[in-house]
């Protein structure tokens, strides 16, 4: 199976970060989100990654054709003018780069793909959201029931404290709250019947395809109480580095 993980976007409530770099390429304890991301699935057995890409896209091109060089024991021979691996890093992954726009939309950028993942089942998620969600399981769970798609569905903590007013007295005050609904986590399985649901550049995956997938009774959810973690400000980005730095990292799944 593939996994697509959407990586063309601009990360505008992220730019004291991506005005440098492309949101995947934000680095969590010295390495990439992305490649963090790519770690979770490849745990899942999962390495056949298909990656849209669009803003500066050339950043992660170079990063994965460095990649094997710069995470291996090389030997150098400048009067030949060769470069030989000694030990590779060991992570066999095969990786498809696709140039699909700097405006396309999610939607669109994942009906680009449609002729590298041909007429497959596969995975999507989002380049910048960490989780120990037991993909495996998702997978499991996404064939049994036969529908177009299925997505991780998490009931993320509030931000910030919530009041129960009457009469403006504050009746009762809960720091944080838990429990304040489902909403999508990424980390969707997918049969190739969704691209019927795409439509062009312009598709918005999240708005119409999902909607209508819902409303044709073609989209399951998996609920997933463990962690998940979005990457979208700096603030997150702390936090996810904190965790790594600490050994506290729930997505680290993988040895």
């Amino acid at each position: 199976m593939k996994a697509v993980i959407l990586s063309g976007g601009y990360g505008t409530r992220l730019m004291e970060e991506t005005e440098a770099r492309p949101k995947p390429m934000v680095e969590i304890g010295g390495r990439p989100i992305l490649w963090h991301i790519m770690k979770i699935y490849a745990a899942h057995g999962i390495n056949d990654f298909v990656i849209p890409l669009g803003y500066k896209a050339e950043m992660i091109k170079r990063y994965f054709i460095e990649y094997d060089q710069n995470s291996s024991d090389i030997e150098i021979d400048l009067s030949e003018g060769t470069i030989k691996t000694l030990r590779k890093n060991g992570d066999c992954w095969k990786i498809t780069l696709v140039d699909t726009g700097l405006d396309t939309m999610t939607g669109g950028r994942l009906l680009r793909l449609k002729d590298y993942l041909r007429d497959d089942d596969f995975c999507l998620t989002y380049g910048d959201g960490v989780t120990d969600l037991n993909i495996s399981d998702s997978i499991s769970f996404h064939y049994s029931h036969g529908k177009i798609g299925t997505v991780t569905a998490i009931s993320p903590a509030g931000r910030f404290g919530s009041l129960e007013i009457q009469n403006s007295q504050v009746k009762e005050f809960h720091e944080k709250p838990e429990g304040l609904g489902y909403v999508n986590g990424g980390f969707f399985v997918l049969s190739p019947r969704v691209f019927q649901y795409l439509e062009n550049d312009e598709t918005v995956f999240e708005r119409h395809p999902l909607e209508n997938l819902a409303r044709d009774q073609e989209l399951m959810a998996v609920p997933h109480d463990g962690f998940w973690y979005s990457m979208d400000t700096l603030r997150d980005k702390r936090h996810l580095d904190h965790l790594w730095s600490t050994g506290q990292a729930p997505w680290r799944v993988w040895n």
